[in-house]
This record gives structure tokens, sequence and C-alpha cells, in this order.
């Protein structure tokens, strides 16, 4: 019933959006994702991820001929670009195979298969379709900010940036010295995180199918819920980011050309005419909650996989503000947002645990208290900076705080309790 009800909503939401999109002038997540059947599609490594995300649910033999399949399409795909002069001139030339195979094990589950196993190998499809699906809807909904959000709130997220020191203006100087290899690395990094989200979700899922059931939890539900709700407060505080508002990507829109080299003045804010092409996905960071939670879940896996999470957070956190794309205090409430979201979902796996409620509300009014502060006293902010800037960093450790003790109880009331060894005992 869970997951019927899920596909329905999800559903719902894809035809709101895609009429929405249609109404605007502009392809929707479906059109585009139906596109990438036959053109070149947008990431190729994010189809051949999500393959292998719907890959768990198979056996090794049947992995292994879906892998093949997928690689001989790819390469019918080359063959027929190269013979016609149809070279893609954006995106990657391979990735149709990878979607192919992926309709194709859901028409195989619904021809071939019956009962539990139709049902949990459609539960993969619908896992990896889900991952790719989401990539369309998130270009769609920033597509849709831009052209219903006239003005955006950099100024006033700037102000109050001052509070930590403005540190996309360092990390930016930082990225510059670091030169073309520091800049290629980060932004193959920024690129790839739903592919590391992948690779995450692929250990935590390796036991799928000899078990012939999903885990409880696992990092895919939380990498979903962050991209179906997150992008509902870019509408509430629209915010293109430093390297827009106040660098030369803006423009003759930007409040002033000082992005990276000198730091924005302390003046009143005020809301910033924007054009209708950048998305303001800035506030709440999503990539920096989806970092955070591919961090989090990377804990339980082996050493490899805990350096490789751990990683990939720090190189999130340096390109987001290195590249300009986000201010320090999005990337404050993104940590915040993430750990109320992961709190939220192992709260209702336990049936609605009252340390897991608590901790939920708490994150809730704190993500809600920055974001207020942001906006109505980002002056006083920029004005007492170590006043301000030690509390903003105090509200998020005291949630991380939180749902660490609170997991951390959690996890010591499943582990049993020892059995007592029986005792020899002296014969009378």
């Amino acid at each position: 019933m869970l997951w019927a009800a899920a596909g329905v909503i999800t559903l719902g939401f894809l035809v709101a959006l895609q009429i929405t999109a249609h109404h605007l002038g502009m392809p929707g997540p479906i059109t585009t994702q139906a596109r990438e059947v036959i053109y070149a599609p947008k990431s190729g490594f994010l189809l051949y991820a999500s393959m292998a995300l719907m890959m768990v649910v198979l056996t090794w033999r049947q992995r292994l001929i879906a892998l093949g399949a997928a690689v001989g399409i790819d390469l019918v795909f080359l063959l027929v670009r190269w013979a016609t002069g149809t070279y893609p001139a954006e995106g990657h030339p391979f990735g149709n195979g990878a979607l192919w195979v992926i309709l194709g094990v859901a028409v195989f589950a619904l021809v071939r298969r019956t009962g539990p196993e139709r049902v949990l190998i459609l539960k993969g499809v619908g896992l990896g379709l889900l991952l790719v699906t989401g990539r369309k809807t998130g270009d769609t909904w920033l597509l849709i900010t831009s052209q219903t959000r006239p003005v955006t709130l950099d100024p006033y997220v700037a102000m109050a940036d001052h509070a930590l020191g403005n540190p996309s203006w360092l990390a930016g100087r930082l990225l510059r010295a670091s030169g073309p290899v520091g800049e290629h690395a980060l932004d193959y990094v920024y690129a790839q995180l739903a592919v590391a989200a992948v690779c995450v979700a692929l250990y935590q899922l390796r036991n799928v199918a000899a078990e012939q059931r999903f885990p409880r939890h696992h990092l895919v539900r939380t990498f979903l819920l962050i991209g179906l709700v997150g992008p509902a407060f870019y509408m509430i505080y629209p915010v293109v980011g430093p390297m827009f508002a106040y660098g030369p990507e803006g423009g003759h829109w930007a409040a002033a050309d000082l992005w990276p080299d000198t730091l924005p003045p302390i003046t009143t804010p005020y809301e910033l005419p924007f054009d209708e092409i950048t998305p303001r996905n800035c506030m709440p960071s999503l990539h920096t909650a989806w970092a955070v939670t591919i961090f989090i879940h990377s804990r339980k896996g082996p050493r490899a996989l805990r350096y490789a999470g751990t990683f990939w957070l720090i190189a999130t956190l340096a390109a987001t503000l290195g590249f300009g794309w986000h201010y320090g205090v999005d990337l404050i409430a993104g940590v915040v947002f993430a750990c109320t979201v992961e709190a939220a979902l192992r709260t209702y796996d336990r049936g609605w645990d009252r340390a897991g409620v608590r901790l939920i509300a708490y994150g809730a009014a704190v993500f809600t208290v920055l974001l207020a502060s942001y906006r109505f006293v980002p002056l006083e902010m920029a004005a007492h900076p170590w006043v301000s800037g030690p509390l903003l960093l105090l509200a998020m450790a005291s949630v991380v705080h939180g749902y660490l003790r609170t997991t951390r109880l959690w996890e010591a009331e499943t582990v049993p309790a020892p059995r007592p060894e029986p005792q020899p005992e002296l014969a009378v």
C-alpha cells in the first residue's frame, strides 16, 4: 500500500509539474525524460547509476545480461550517430542503453514474472526511474523558480553571511589559486553527487536479491525526500548565489561586481530584481544536505566507503562555496535540513518515537529561526559577527548533536542484551 500510494503521488506530482511547465513554455520532466530514449541524455553517468540501482533486485546472471545489453545498445547508438553526423554537442553520447534496459526489465517483470518476484523487480525499476526522474523534476523546478520569482533576497543573505566572515569570498579566491586542476576536480565532484549516493546505496542494498526484500531504511529514501521537499523553499526564499548577485555571471542584473575579490559593504538589504534564467536555488543548499546524508549513511560501511563519504562531503562544501553558488549561511541551513529529514524518516520507521518527534520539532524550529533571522535581522548579524556567527554555528551543532544522541540511543535499544553463560555447578 505504501509503495502504491507513493507511486500515485509521484505520478500526480509529475503530471502537475508537466502541465505547469507547458503553460510557461518550457519542456516538463516527462517530456525531457522521454526524449532520452532516443536523443543524447544530459547525464549518461546518472542513467547507468540508476540502472545499477535497479539491478540490486536481479541475480548476478541477470545483471551481467542487463549490463551487456546496455553497453551493446549504446554502441549501436554511437555508430548511428557517427554515421549520420549527429554526434551531440551537449550532454553525453551514452546512457540511452541504460534507460532502455530499465524499461525492458519493467516489461520483463510484467510479462514473465508473477507474485512477490514481480513486485520486487518493479520496486527496483521504480527506484531506478525515481532517481532519473528526480533529476528531471529538479531541472524543471529550477526553471519555474526563475520565471515565477522576479526578485531575489541575495542582499539579505549576503548581509547575514558577514556573521561567518563571508566564506564564499575566501573559498572563491582559494579555488582560483588552485588553478584548473582544482576547479575541474571540484566541478566533477559537485556534478556527480547522485552517482556518489548510488555507490553508498548499492552497499546498503547489496542483499536485496538474496533476501527478496528492501531494508527498512536506506539512503535513496532520504535523498529523494530532500529533493521533493527542499525545492519548495526556493519559492519561499529565492536566492541566486554570490557568483550571480555579486559576480560577473550576473551581468547588468548583479548588485555589484565584487565576488570573490571584494567583500560586499554592510548596507541596508533590499529585494534584488533578477533575470528569468538564473535558478533561485540557494536556500537551503540541497547539495550540502545531500552530501551530509551520504556522509551519514556511509558511516556503517567499510573503511573505504567511510573515507569516500567524508571526501565527498568536504569536496562538496568546498565546491558550493568556491564556485560562488552558495553563501555560508546556505550551508548551515542545509545541514540542519538534512538532519531533520533523516530524523523524520527514521522516526517514521519506529512508529513516531517520542525522542524522534522531539528531534524533528527541534530541527524544524532551528531551521525556521535560521531562515527568519537571515530575512529580518541580517544587518544586526553583520554588525555583531562575533556574537551572531558563533550562535549560527552553535544552532547547527545542537541539531547535529541531537541527531547523534538520539540515533545512538535507538541503536543501543536494538542491540540484544548478551545472554549469560551457563555456570558449572558443584556436584554434591
